[in-house]
């Protein structure tokens, strides 16, 4: 627990003190990739289009909810896979949010419906290794390499400044 609140304590002291005071009014993006793969992941000989999440990745979608569930979320989105859906179900049932979902090839329209919708919110994505760097990019942020093996780092970007944080969970 004591993770728990560092990470809202640095969530909040990023929105808050951070961004500059002009930029205090602008949205604060939260993008993890989906957690771990019952099929073992891409690449490898029985990777399947679809899978579920396997135990490891559940675990990990119910760390992610303990650790999320104070940062003010407002919308939280994921693509048309289960594996982006079951990562954010626990956290989106402890704090009363209805999950939208997008197209993963959709990347471009994601940013332009967060940069009109989401001005002020705190918004969590829940994407893919090859989707959530498009989003962000489209957003004004940085080039990002999310690994394909990566599925324990949370990616906090902050549109006003363009300036993007990795945290490890």
């Amino acid at each position: 627990m004591k993770t728990c609140a560092r990470f809202v304590s640095f969530v909040f002291f990023v929105s808050f003190v951070v961004v500059p005071a002009v930029a205090s009014a602008q949205k604060l993006v939260i993008a993890v990739r989906h957690a771990e793969r019952a099929d073992g992941g891409s690449g490898t000989s029985m990777s399947q289009t679809d899978p579920l999440l396997s135990a490891e990745g559940e675990a990990r979608a119910k760390r992610l909810a303990s650790m999320l569930a104070d940062a003010g979320i407002t919308a939280i989105y994921v693509t048309e896979y289960k594996r982006t859906q079951d990562t954010a179900k626990p956290l989106a049932q402890k704090i009363g949010v209805e999950v939208r979902s997008r197209k993963a090839q959709d990347s471009a329209g994601l940013a332009a419906t967060l940069k009109a919708e989401h001005v002020k919110d705190v918004v969590l994505i829940i994407g893919h290794s090859n989707t959530l760097p498009n989003v962000i990019k489209a957003m004004g942020g940085p080039e990002l390499t999310i690994p394909d093996a990566e599925y324990d780092t949370i990616y906090i970007f902050v549109p006003a400044t363009g300036t993007v944080t990795k945290i490890r969970y």
